[in-house]
């Protein structure tokens, strides 16, 4: 796959990230994660990452042999692990302590909102914007994206052979493109941005070119509450 495809993860926080969205999804206790389910669709990501030839940094990987050996390990008989520790003791550790700094940056985020709301200067000239819908919506993770992509795929295209992304038209054509139909209005649904009949490949092309138009800050993904619709706006 040409190196212009290649779209580098480093608007995600990393595999702890993913495990935790996993585990929320799932609505399950982080103390008592039901690795064989989370380790299932943690893979699924995993090779959705690679259908599209993203630059995944290796901690993933890491993060997949590590579910993958405690799996193994909680499918011992119990008679066996008597003595041992819990397989998912240093795992379940770690996401704790990332998710006490997750929700403190998250906190701190929300404060620096406020205090821009409320010490926020206009002109006196000028009234003060009109909000529109966007403003009430909770940013997207970028694994809703993920998630709402792969079922996209499965809908539409399942029967067909995996990805392979041999596209010539470059990645910025796809990222003109999107910018350009969302900005000509109040913004798009996800579904939206693919039109009905695009070819597999094409949809895999533009699903990268969004998440490389929300890394630079062009384009956000919002939505009313968790698993709602997912709306696409220009910045």
């Amino acid at each position: 796959m040409s190196q212009e495809y290649r779209v580098q993860l480093e608007i995600f926080q990393g595999p702890l990230d993913l495990l935790l969205y996993l585990i929320r999804t799932n609505e399950v206790d982080i103390r008592d994660i039901p690795i064989a389910r989370i380790t299932e669709q943690y893979l699924k990501f995993m090779e959705l990452f690679e259908a599209l030839d993203l630059d995944v940094a290796s901690e993933f990987v890491v993060m997949a042999s590590t579910l993958l050996e405690i799996k193994s390990r909680m499918l011992l008989p119990a008679e066996e692990r008597e003595e041992e520790a819990d397989p998912r003791e240093e795992l379940v550790r770690q996401l704790l302590e990332y998710k006490k700094f997750k929700d403190a940056a998250g906190a701190l985020a929300d404060k620096a909102r406020l205090q821009e709301e409320r010490f926020g200067r206009f002109p006196a000239e000028r009234p003060a914007p009109q909000l529109d819908k966007s403003e009430y919506l909770a940013d997207v993770e970028m694994w809703d994206l993920f998630s709402a992509f792969s079922r996209l795929m499965r809908e539409t295209y399942a029967h067909l052979p995996e990805i392979t992304l041999t596209d010539e038209v470059p990645l910025s054509k796809y990222m003109d493109e999107l910018l350009r139909r969302v900005s000509e209005g109040s913004g798009l649904t996800f579904e939206e941005l693919f039109r009905p009949g695009t070819e597999r490949q094409e949809m895999a092309l533009m699903f990268i070119a969004l998440l490389e138009l929300i890394r630079q800050g062009k384009l956000r993904a919002e939505q009313e509450r968790d698993f709602g619709p997912i709306h696409i706006f220009a910045l």
